[in-house]
Order: structure tokens, then C-alpha cells, then sequence
């Protein structure tokens, strides 16, 4: 039983940590902020706005053993939601236990590290494919000698669900990239521990709200896995074969229209991964009601963790033999999910695998997050509360003054960038020197032949920071940009409204003397970009000219382009809580350059905000209530005909 929490700085992370066992929480799941996640230090350019926002910040062994601080990791099973930095932040983790007296050998958790899965749907990957592949599989190797109760990597299926996986893509998706993820690894081990490998990869899956659908997939999953193992891997452990699964119920359901329905969901959602004994989870975690308003405070986290506690101590779901086995609609289900699966990989495939794939499975999983809105706004598709039932009484869950959410002090930032520079200052930065000296040696070397972990960690026992690690292997990798998966989704058939809307555009074109182009940009680390890339197809379906560069700008990049590209409205998608600080970044450096157009705003953006950043200069915030996309395109067609009839994207209304 766990919550996944982490937030400001690693001591308040660590207080919340030891107040959630108390309350009977048998794990850690712990969170990570943007910057930890992809590879840079709080004092960082890109690192502005985003340093202990969704999760906490650990930039050096310092923070990790104040992460810990007396928490014993030789009873504590800890699992980590990070994967760029996956073999970082395990040295750290291992160094934090050798400070403790533990040694590497007892400790027993899980480093997520599924890099496939961040090119497709969570956006904090570091490396290029290749020699992230490669860090992964020492990693693997690592681990099976040196921390043998450890999962290495945890195949995560989760996000893909997020970025609109149906469940076939789920099962397709996840079981190719670990069929890659093994096959990486398979070389760098000897061939008698594959079976061993092969038992210490777990997933990590999402259970949606069509909870008998869900409980089917991971029916259907188990039994794939153990087809995999025996017949590509020739595993015949029955312990090695189990499919070992960890859970967050869904996200991308709640809602923050009538936010107070994301309970009723959360526990039907984990019925998905209890009821089946045979297909059971091994470990939870599960949302908190307010996760689409922003960040859940302790009491959030409580109510999550009650939600289990009562699921598994006063239901009777635990005890009772497998309640599906012999149910003549489970079995259709999951051979139907089976079928679609095995056809699904098989263009996985013959695309070359898993890595060569990610174009494909990206524009894949675009389409069919845009087949979930449409049914959405469609209205074919109920979601109560935001398209069906809307009348509601005010809630009071949010009716206090921070709108029943948890907000991250602005001052931890500037804590946290002088508390990392103090850490240079005093430590033996000869001996860090040294150590990632001889860290871009092992990764620069063309054999490959040397581990990858050893030199991490004694760059860690050293006392190097997360973002010297990872800028040290960026200089011998070399950088890398996601494919968007925008350009390859296929076109809408316009009627209705958006074909209304199509022939103002056209209009607008005439008037303007080309077509209204509009630049989507994602300022800071939030890797989130499932909104901006519809937004992206939306606009592109309705007859205008698109820029979206992905993910990971900055705000002087953002206003670079808009220069460059003549852009006459730009739309910023942030959903990771730093808009405060970086929207009005973004319209500084749109001054400073000259581009005088009008700027929306979209993301997970509380209600006390919105002023603000109207107050800066924003024409327009939509936040998860506005699930009405041709609507939202609407109403920035607008903002561009009110500009002007110009169209040189230097003075079509105010930013």
C-alpha cells in the first residue's frame, strides 16, 4: 500500500513520508521534481519554475540521505518513479544505504527506468535511445549481481493509457518495449541468469474506470508475459514467469468539473487490480481526488491510502479463489484483447522493434487520444459532471483559500539553488572531477564493455549532482528531441462545428493574405504534452498553420520562433504548477523580441491563478473543465481576427 507523494524539498518529503507509515502506508513511492527527473540542478536555466513542484528535488547524496533520514532501508520497500536518471538516483540511493550500514544486497524496491515509454508519452527522457537502452541494460546487469532484490526497471505501461492507449496498445506497447528492454539486456548478461532477468522485470499499468475491461487486460497481459518468457527467452521458472505488476488507477479520468466524483472512481478502479485473485496487483497506489485541481495535501494522501485499507480489511474481495476463472464473458474478453495484442505487435514488429517503433506507436497513440475527445465532446462517450449531470452545488473540498489543493512555497526555489551551490562550495570537487572524468571515459568507450553503474555510483559517493551526471553523459551522448506524433495523426472529417469553423478560418486566411498560423509551445520540463498535441491537430484540422516544437523550451526559445515563424496567437500548455513563474517569462521574452500577439494558456492551473496571469498579459486560460477543443479553437480564432487584419504576426493585438 502505497502513496505516491514527494514535494518542496527533501526534508518536508522526508516528514511526509514517516507521518504516511505511521498511518499504515507498507511502501514508498516517491515522487520526483522536473528537474531531478530529466537531469539538471535547481540553479539550472531549465530548471526555472519547476524545482519542487511535482515532487521533491534530490541533487546530490546530501539530499538523498535527508530524503531517508530514518527511514531503515533494510526493512523499506521503495519504489521510484524516475527513468532518464534511473541509474543516478539508484547509486544514490545505494550510497544513502551504505551511509545507514545497509548494504547494497538487502535493499528491495523498484526504479521505474522505462526510457521507450517517456519517448511516447511522458517526456523526461535525457539521452538519445541508444545509449539510454544501453544505461538500462547495465543497470539490469548491475542489479542482478550487486542488489538482487531489486526491480531495475518496472515497464510502464501507465502513461501510455494517459496519452490514449485502448487497452490492446496498452498490452501491445508495454510487452514490446520490454521484448526490446530484454534484448538489450540479454547481452549484457550471461546467458544462465536470463531467467533470473527475466523475473525481476515488473510493470506498472493503469486500471481506467471500465474496471471489467481493465481487469481482462491484465488478464490478458499475464498470460502473454509468461508466452513471451518461454517461448523468446526459454524461461521455465514458473517464479521467474509471474507477471508482477504495480498500480496508480487513472489519472487522465479525473476531473476537475465536480472533482469530488474522482472518489467513486478511484474505487471502482481498484476493484480492476483486486477482484481476480489470479490476476491480482502486488502493489497500489491511488490518486488523490484532487490530482486535476493540483497538488493533494497530506489529508488528500490519507484519504487515498483509507481507500485501500477499507478495500483490503473490510471487503470480502481477499478471500475468495479467483471470482472470473471459468466466467464465459472474462474469457471472451481477454482472448479478444489477446488477439488484438498479438496483431498490434506484430507491426511493432516489423517496424524493427520497440525503439525503431516510437514514431509510429507516438502518431498511434495521438490518434487515439483523439478519438477519446471526440467521443467526449461528442457526447457519445458520458462523463458525469463535465459533459452529462453538470449542475452541482459548490463543493466545500475546495472552498478554502488555496482551492483545496497543496501550493508549493515560491521561496523553496531560491532555498533550494542556493543550498546546491553551497554543496559545491564545500565539498572535494578534485575528487567529483575525477569521478565523472572517469564516467565519460566508461561511456565514451566503443565496446561498451564496462558497466555504466560503477563509475555513477562513485560519482555519487563523490558528491557530484544530478546535473553534472547527466550533463557529463549528455557531452558523450549527445542530446535528443521526441518525435510529436502531430504530423503522422490522420485528418478529422470536418462537420458540424468544426467545419463552421473551417470556413471562418478560411475567411480569416483572405483577410489576413495567408493562413492564421499559431505556434504551441511547452515552456519549462513539464514533459505532459498529450493537451498540447491535440490542440496541436485541432488547430491544424480547422485551416491553420501549426508550430509545435515538443517539449522543453525555453522562454526565450518560445519567443525566438514566434519570431521566426510570423506566428499571429500562441498557446502554452504547462501542467506541472510552474505557470506562475513561467507564462510571464514567456510574454517577457515575447516583449523583449518584439512579437506583439495574443498568448493562451492551457493546464492544470487552480482557479486564484487565473488572475494573475490575466493580469501579465494572457488572453485566455483553459483548464480540464474545457474539454470542448473546437470550442477552445473558436475562441482563439477570434482573438486572431480581433487582431488585425495584418497578418504579419508583429502587431495582431496585445500579448
Amino acid at each position: 500500500m502505497r502513496t505516491y507523494a514527494g514535494h518542496s524539498t527533501a526534508k518536508a518529503s522526508n516528514e511526509l513520508y514517516r507521518r504516511n507509515l505511521t498511518k499504515g502506508q507498507t511502501g514508498l513511492s516517491i515522487a520526483f521534481d522536473l528537474p531531478t527527473q530529466t537531469g539538471y540542478d535547481a540553479d539550472d536555466e531549465l530548471a526555472r519554475g519547476e524545482v519542487g513542484k511535482v515532487g521533491v528535488p534530490i541533487a546530490h547524496r546530501g539530499d538523498m540521505a535527508m530524503l531517508l533520514y530514518g527511514i531503515p532501508l533494510d526493512q523499506m520497500n521503495t519504489s521510484m518513479t524516475i527513468n532518464a536518471t534511473a541509474a543516478w538516483l539508484l547509486a544514490l540511493y545505494i550510497v544513502a544505504a551504505e551511509e545507514q550500514g545497509v548494504d547494497q544486497s538487502q535493499l528491495q524496491g523498484t526504479t521505474q527506468n522505462d526510457i521507450i515509454k517517456e519517448f511516447l508519452a511522458r517526456g523526461t527522457y535525457a539521452f538519445p535511445p541508444a545509449p539510454s537502452m544501453r544505461l538500462i541494460a547495465d543497470m539490469i546487469a548491475y542489479t542482478v549481481q550487486q542488489v538482487p532484490k531489486w526491480n531495475p526497471i518496472n515497464i510502464c505501461s501507465y502513461h501510455l493509457q494517459e496519452a490514449g492507449a485502448t487497452p490492446v496498445q496498452e498490452i501491445a506497447y508495454a510487452m514490446s518495449n520490454a521484448i526490446a528492454v530484454l534484448d538489450a539486456a540479454r547481452e549484457r548478461v550471461p546467458q544462465e541468469t536470463l531467467g533470473q532477468v527475466f523475473g525481476r522485470i515488473s510493470f506498472f499499468v493503469n486500471a481506467g474506470v471500465r474496471f471489467i475491461e481493465e481487469h481482462a487486460k491484465l488478464r490478458a497481459m499475464s498470460i502473454l508475459w509468461e508466452e513471451i518468457g518461454r517461448e523468446r527467452y526459454g524461461v521455465s521458472d514458473t517464479r521467474h514467469l509471474r507477471f508482477r505488476y504495480g498500480v496508480q488507477v487513472n489519472s487522465l479520468g479525473l476531473t476537475e468539473a465536480q472533482p469530488e466524483n474522482n472518489v467513486q472512481r478511484i474505487v471502482l478502479e481498484a476493484l480492476a487490480v483486486t477482484l481476480g485473485r489470479n490476476a491480482r496487483a502486488r502493489a497500489i497506489q491511488l490518486p488523490a481526488w484532487n490530482e486535476a485541481l493540483g497538488l493533494p495535501r497530506p489529508w488528500d494522501q490519507q484519504w487515498s491510502l483509507r481507500i485501500q485499507q477499507v478495500l483490503a480489511c473490510e471487503t470480502d474481495v481477499l478471500e475468495y479463489p479467483d471470482i472470473f476463472e471459468g466466467s464465459k464473458v472474462m474469457d471472451a474478453l481477454v482472448e479478444e484483447l489477446l488477439q488484438g495484442a498479438r496483431e498490434e505487435m506484430a507491426v511493432v514488429a516489423e517496424h524493427g522493434g520497440a525503439v525503431q517503433a516510437v514514431p509510429y506507436m507516438k502518431a498511434a497513440l495521438v490518434e487515439s487520444h483523439r478519438e477519446r475527445i471526440r467521443r467526449i465532446e461528442s457526447g457519445e462517450q458520458t462523463v458525469v459532471g463535465q459533459n452529462r449531470y453538470v449542475e452541482s452545488e459548490p463543493s466545500p473540498l475546495t472552498a478554502d483559500a488555496e482551492g483545496g489543493i497543496l501550493v508549493v512555497d515560491p521561496a523553496v526555489e531560491a532555498e533550494q539553488i542556493e543550498a546546491v551551490r553551497r554543496w559545491r562550495s564545500e565539498r572535494d570537487q578534485a575528487a567529483v572531477d575525477a569521478a565523472l572524468a572517469e564516467l565519460a571515459r566508461v561511456a565514451a568507450a566503443e565496446d561498451h564493455g564496462e558497466n555504466l553503474m560503477i563509475p555513477t555510483i562513485a560519482a555519487a559517493r563523490a558528491g557530484a549532482t544530478t546535473g553534472e551526471w547527466a550533463r557529463t553523459l549528455r557531452e558523450v551522448f549527445g542530446s535528443y528531441r521526441a518525435p510529436t506524433g502531430v504530423g503522422e495523426a490522420s485528418g478529422v472529417l470536418a462537420d458540424g462545428e468544426l467545419a463552421e469553423l473551417r470556413e471562418q478560418v478560411a475567411k480569416l486566411s483572405e483577410q489576413l493574405g495567408r493562413r492564421p498560423k499559431i505556434l504551441v509551445g511547452k515552456p519549462g520540463l513539464d514533459g505532459h504534452s498529450n493537451g498540447a498535441e491535440q490542440i496541436a491537430v485541432r488547430a491544424r484540422d480547422t485551416g491553420m498553420d501549426v508550430v509545435y516544437e515538443g517539449i522543453r523550451l525555453t522562454p526565450a526559445q518560445i519567443a525566438a520562433s514566434a519570431l521566426q515563424e510570423g506566428v499571429h496567437v500562441i498557446g502554452l500548455s504547462i501542467l506541472s504548477g510552474s505557470h506562475r513563474e513561467l507564462i510571464p517569462a514567456v510574454i517577457d521574452a515575447l516583449h523583449e523580441a518584439g512579437v506583439n500577439v495574443p498568448v493562451v494558456v492551457g493546464g492544470i492551473i487552480p482557479e486564484h491563478d487565473i488572475a494573475a496571469l490575466k493580469q501579465a498579459g494572457v488572453a485566455a486560460v483553459y483548464t480540464p473543465k474545457d474539454f470542448d477543443i473546437t470550442r477552445i479553437m473558436r475562441d482563439i480564432v477570434g482573438l486572431v481576427s480581433a487582431g488585425g487584419p495584418n497578418g504579419d504576426g508583429a502587431s495582431n493585438g496585445r500579448a
